[in-house]
């Protein structure tokens, strides 16, 4: 029972259902609550995901956890998940795609929503994607196969959403699943995915963009114009072949600064007496 239990397709399934239907339940009960509950719901969801996880990785995968120390490097994960959001958004906005107005809401409640709402999917959803499936799909088939199948997961559980597409679907394993995939495996860190993530849909949500196709209440309103292929209609940003291409583009480099790292480190674990090629 203890191989079982140890074994990498069983704790994956079982962390990332648990923590999952935990942020489905805090999130789902602190609606019921008015404004307080909205912030109370994803906080609780957050204490849950974190706990969940610990008690997966420690009693039936029975492995360390190193993925979880340095939470510093959520900081470095919010500001490049800010930099890529407002680059894809100024993109759009300098190509007629988008208008933006101030919104009617009281900013400091907005804000404050939008930053625990955001917090907790993106701390559940990274524990469950990058921490779970992606670690123990890695373990059986390698990094790569592991990044591509959970960004197709990632990618295939926002069809539920409102407006969504096949294409907004591929939209999001492309520009999300594949981009935090290979941020993880570049730093080995959740904290730094978790911050990309965090950061990424809470401008998504203030600047009044519908977040994979749910429309909260924002500090900013925007309004998309034309070509959904631009701006992404309905769904949002998500759906526009912008942050495709634009996550495509830095998946890439993060692909190559992780294959350098690799190479760096081997040569200076060679003796002094070989020489690399080339």
């Amino acid at each position: 029972m203890r191989r079982f239990l140890a074994y990498p397709i069983t704790w994956m399934l079982v962390g990332a259902a648990a923590i999952m239907a935990a942020d489905g339940v805090c999130i789902g009960g602190g609606m019921q609550l008015g404004t307080a509950g909205s912030i109370v719901g994803p906080v609780l969801a957050v204490a849950a995901g974190l706990g969940l996880y610990w008690l997966v990785m420690r009693y039936l995968a029975r492995r360390e956890m190193p993925e979880m120390r340095g939470a510093r490097e959520l900081f470095g994960g919010a500001l490049l998940g800010f930099g890529f959001l407002v680059t894809s958004f100024s993109i759009v906005y300098a190509l007629g795609g988008f208008t933006i107005v101030r919104g009617p809401d009281d900013a400091a409640t907005t804000i404050a929503i939008a930053l625990a709402v955001n917090l907790g999917a993106a701390v559940c959803e990274e524990l469950a994607f990058r921490g779970m499936l992606l670690q123990g799909i890695a373990k059986l088939g390698g990094p790569i196969v592991a990044v591509a199948i959970t960004s197709l997961l990632f990618g295939g559980v926002h069809l539920a959403n409102a407006g969504a597409t096949l294409w907004s679907s591929l939209a999001i394993a492309v520009e999300a699943g594949v981009l935090m995939g290979c941020a993880f495996l570049w730093r080995r860190n959740l904290w730094f995915v978790i911050g990309l993530h965090w950061a990424w849909n809470t401008t998504e949500m203030l600047l009044g963009i519908p977040v994979s196709g749910h429309r909260e209440a924002s500090v900013w309103l925007t309004t998309a114009h034309g070509n959904p292929w631009l701006t992404g209609g309905e769904f949002g940003i998500e759906a526009s072949v912008v942050p495709v291409i634009l996550g495509a583009i830095l998946s890439a480099l993060i692909v190559w600064q992780v294959r350098r790292d690799h190479d760096t480190r081997r040569k200076g674990d060679a003796p002094d007496h070989v020489t690399s090629p080339g």
